[in-house]
């Protein structure tokens, strides 16, 4: 197993989780050096992370584990275009809040699931495995942190209708263009 996997895989995570957890902490960073460094000092900490995964990825052993179900492949397939739609809507806002409270972390636990069932090597468990666990930790620390839900008011049907356009998007540009991030050809 590459170390680097797992690094990338710790970082995003404990970053992901640092706002959750340390929120006063985080207000007194913010406080000694302003909004604008913190963002910028988050933001690198994402972007190496997602560097160490990517290179982690690629120079990861490809060691099988588990055999998935002949139906995995395709369950995963049909499963990311709602990924897709809980992400989107989540970042553009749509009606999907009024049901489901986090549906961007959501989004990333199915899709870490979703993943599990088309993968059984090891590479794939660490990623996919951690991802779905860590989204899960989150939305159970957020939860805690702000609260009892308070439901956003209800939006535009046009808001869902431009969601599910935009994550149908990408789902097929994701559906031709996987082999050139993952080496992985879906098509």
């Amino acid at each position: 197993m590459c170390i680097y996997l797992i690094i990338g895989v710790i970082l995003f995570g404990l970053t992901h989780l640092y706002p959750a957890v340390s929120v006063n902490h985080r207000r007194a960073v913010i406080r000694k050096i302003g909004v604008g460094p913190y963002k910028g000092i988050y933001s690198l900490f994402i972007l190496f992370s997602l560097f160490m995964i990517v290179y982690g990825w690629r120079t990861s052993p490809s060691v099988e584990m588990y055999s998935p179900p002949e139906w995995g492949p395709f369950a995963t397939q049909i499963l990311m275009y709602p990924v897709l739609f809980l992400f989107i809507s989540a970042s553009i806002g749509g009606n999907i809040k009024q049901i489901i409270r986090h549906p961007q972390l959501s989004s990333i636990t199915l899709w870490g699931l979703a993943h599990l069932l088309a993968n059984g090597e090891s590479r794939a468990i660490v990623l996919f495995g951690t991802f779905a666990i860590w989204s899960l930790t989150q939305i159970s620390l957020t939860n805690r942190r702000d609260g009892a839900w308070q439901k956003p008011e209800e939006l535009p049907l046009a808001h869902d209708i431009k969601a599910g356009v935009i994550a149908l998007v990408v789902y097929i540009a994701l559906l031709y263009g996987h082999s050139y991030f993952t080496d992985i050809s879906l098509i």
